[in-house]
């Protein structure tokens, strides 16, 4: 009779989320394997995976740093886990998803089952139009600067998952290898470009900062996709009520705002008067500033638009 695993991962969860991880399809990690290649041998590869996630010896290998170019000169770091290693993170992101997902705020827009950045933009632009002031905050570094300790007591609040657990420690503990083949530790942050990565940042900002709004600032209404967030205020002050109060928030949750891309704007429109040095932001890829529009019976006007970055 065979020894029972110590955890109860079905054989079918490692089987759906392999074929999630193709239809994503990615890059090589640190062992060079392409998909296909993976595929090459795919019961194989498949059953050793579940084998090891069962009975605890699955040790992740270190993700591969690369380094994709910014807009602004500087680039954005990526961790590329190996082909088998997103197979087994998606297995922990079938079964989180599903448990997290509900208590998720409504305007949380990143990385959810049928929520888009389309659907952020629309409501942003909506709120602009009844809402003088913007305060656009950016997160300095924010994937690799979430506190784990932190990060793992949100994650046991919703659910003591042994093999769960387990894995996104081992996850989050994973070290990086350098473009020169050396293998730096890492003491913060879930690598962006994980499979699970998307799900356990959204979290930690679902209490860093959705939940703390709701209860702090009830009556601003904001759009948070991951780690891009935009708040509507009725007034300079109120605005620089908010941005002094999360700088002291964000602080308690080792997080940082940052110094020159966190701004304050003005929304500017033929109907506000003023002129204030700020008067545009962009978000998710749209540059939202005032722009000339036609209004109702055919006249010309200003309003506060987004168009195509």
């Amino acid at each position: 009779m065979a020894k029972a695993k110590p955890f109860n991962i079905p054989k079918r969860e490692v089987w759906e989320a392999f074929k999630k991880v193709k239809a994503n399809q990615g890059a090589a990690g640190v062992d060079g394997q392409t998909i296909a290649e993976f595929e090459a041998d795919l019961s194989n590869n498949l059953y050793r995976l579940w084998n090891r996630l069962s009975s605890g010896s699955y040790f992740p290998p270190p993700v591969r740093r690369v380094d994709l170019p910014k807009g602004d000169g500087r680039t954005r770091p990526l961790g590329i886990p190996t082909v088998g290693d997103r197979v087994a993170q998606e297995v922990v992101k079938r079964y989180l998803e599903p448990i997290l997902e509900p208590i998720f705020h409504n305007d949380s827009y990143g990385y959810r089952p049928s929520r888009s950045a389309i659907d952020a933009l629309q409501k942003t632009r909506r709120r602009c139009w009844r809402f003088d002031w913007v305060l656009d905050i950016d997160v300095q570094s924010y994937f690799d600067s979430i506190d784990w300790e932190l990060l793992l007591k949100a994650v046991r609040h919703h659910t003591d998952c042994a093999w769960a657990l387990l894995y996104i420690e081992r996850w989050l503990k994973a070290p990086v290898e350098m473009k020169d083949g050396s293998v730096v530790p890492r003491t913060a942050g879930t690598p962006q470009g994980g499979v699970v990565s998307p799900v356990l940042a959204n979290l930690f900002l679902h209490y860093a900062f959705d939940r703390w709004m709701a209860r702090s600032f009830p009556s601003i209404p904001f759009e948070r996709y991951a780690d891009d967030i935009i708040c509507h205020c009725r007034s300079e002050e109120e605005a620089r009520r908010l941005w002094h109060a999360l700088e002291v928030r964000f602080r308690t949750c080792r997080l940082v705002l940052h110094p020159t891309k966190t701004k304050l704007v003005y929304c500017k429109d033929t109907n506000r008067r003023g002129d204030f040095p700020v008067q545009s932001f962009d978000f998710l890829g749209y540059a939202f500033r005032p722009r000339q529009a036609v209004w109702h019976g055919s006249r010309y006007g200003t309003s506060f638009l987004p168009a195509a970055s």
